[in-house]
C-alpha cells in the first residue's frame, strides 16, 4: 500500500486544487452581466438571426467516423512496430479489434453517415400509378359551387 501513497497524494492534491479553483472563481469573479456579455459570440460576428435549422445527425456521424479511424490508427501503429514480438496472440487481438472497428463503420454507414446532399428516400411505387403522371394531369378542376366569384 505504501507504494501507492504518492499516487493517492497527487490525486488528493488535484481534487483539492480543482475544488479551490471553483470556490475562488465563484467568490472573486466580478458579477456585472450585460446584454453584450450574454450575447452569443462567434468569430467576432454578432449573429443577426437564428440558424435556420439544427445540424443534421449526419454531421455527427461523420465526426464519429473520424474518431473511429483515429483510434484505429492509434492502435495499429504500435502493433505494426512490435508485431513480431506479439506473435499469434497479437494477431488474434488485432483481428478482434479490426472487426470491432469495421462493425462500427458498418453501423455508421447504415445510419447514413456518408449520404451527402438531399436525402433520397426510396419510395415504393404503387403499380396503379403511372410514371408519366404530372401535376397537370393529376390536379382536377373542382366546381366553384359555394365559392366566391373569381375576379
Amino acid at each position: 500500500m505504501a507504494q501507492y501513497l504518492p499516487v493517492v497524494t497527487l490525486l488528493a492534491l488535484a481534487v483539492l486544487f480543482a475544488a479551490l479553483s471553483f470556490v475562488a472563481s465563484r467568490l472573486l469573479a466580478p458579477r456585472n452581466p450585460t446584454a453584450a456579455k450574454s450575447a452569443p459570440y462567434e468569430c467576432g460576428i454578432v449573429p443577426s438571426r437564428e440558424p435556420p435549422e439544427r445540424f443534421p445527425v449526419r454531421f455527427y456521424l461523420v465526426a464519429m467516423i473520424f474518431i473511429v479511424f483515429d483510434i484505429e490508427i492509434i492502435f495499429l501503429y504500435p502493433y505494426a512496430v512490435i508485431s513480431g514480438e506479439l506473435g499469434a496472440f497479437g494477431l488474434v487481438e488485432m483481428i478482434v479489434f479490426v472487426v470491432a472497428v469495421f462493425a462500427s463503420f458498418v453501423f455508421l454507414i447504415a445510419n447514413g453517415a456518408l449520404d451527402w446532399g438531399p436525402s433520397r428516400r426510396l419510395r415504393r411505387v404503387d403499380p396503379r400509378v403511372s410514371a408519366e403522371r404530372t401535376t397537370a394531369t393529376t390536379v382536377r378542376r373542382v366546381g366553384l359551387d359555394g365559392r366566391e366569384e373569381a375576379a
